[in-house]
């Protein structure tokens, strides 16, 4: 029930800033720069997420009223928890037809694995959404704060708490392992299948 809970949450807030980016975006084109071929729109994320879905609802914001003369389209690249992304963009230097959507895989794909990426080898233009990480427990748990989660994981051991997450060196696993290290403790990492 609480997977299910986050998932519409995310959802709601996905079309809350949908709307509020189909507001803005005539006000940030109106006079600037215009495509003059297909735009590539780079996901560094598997299909099915959080930056899969607001892309293709970007995508369909943008056909739907008629925001740019040619197409937007949508191509996930997501090989080594994005790099594969990141990198094709920053190495596009100087080319305007290719944007990425990045929620905060940004900074921490790098950092677990060590690709010659940087979030200084790319500029932001538009924040479209906040995507909040939440910890959650079943609702017949003892535990009604982080502390007492996180106390309970302590006292337990290493690998007597499992802590599921979207995928193999996604953002979920990298937090995971930052409290792993920030407490001196050990989860049972489980990855799922991310966003749907």
């Amino acid at each position: 029930m609480a997977n299910h809970s986050a998932v519409m949450l995310r959802r709601a807030l996905c079309a809350l800033s949908a709307g509020a980016f189909a507001a803005a975006v005539p006000v940030v084109f109106a006079a600037a720069w215009e495509p003059t071929k297909s735009v590539e729109f780079v996901i560094p994320a598997g299909t099915g997420g959080g930056a899969d879905q607001m892309a293709r609802l970007t995508q369909g914001i943008v056909a739907k009223h008629n925001l740019m003369k040619e197409s937007l389209i949508p191509v996930n690249r997501s090989a080594g928890a994005g790099a594969e992304g990141f990198l094709a963009v920053k190495d596009s230097k100087g080319e305007p037809h290719k944007i990425i959507i990045t929620l905060s895989n940004l900074f921490t794909t790098p950092l677990a694995t060590g690709v010659p990426f940087s979030y200084k080898d790319l500029t932001p233009v538009a924040m479209l959404a906040l995507d909040q990480f939440v910890l959650w427990v079943n609702v017949e748990t003892p535990y009604k704060s982080a502390k007492e989660y996180l106390d309970a994981v302590k006292a337990a051991g290493p690998n007597k708490f499992k802590m599921g997450g979207t995928g193999s060196k996604q953002e979920d696993q990298i937090i995971t392992v930052a409290i792993e290290k920030a407490l001196g403790v050990k989860f049972n990492y489980l990855p799922f299948a991310g966003g749907r």
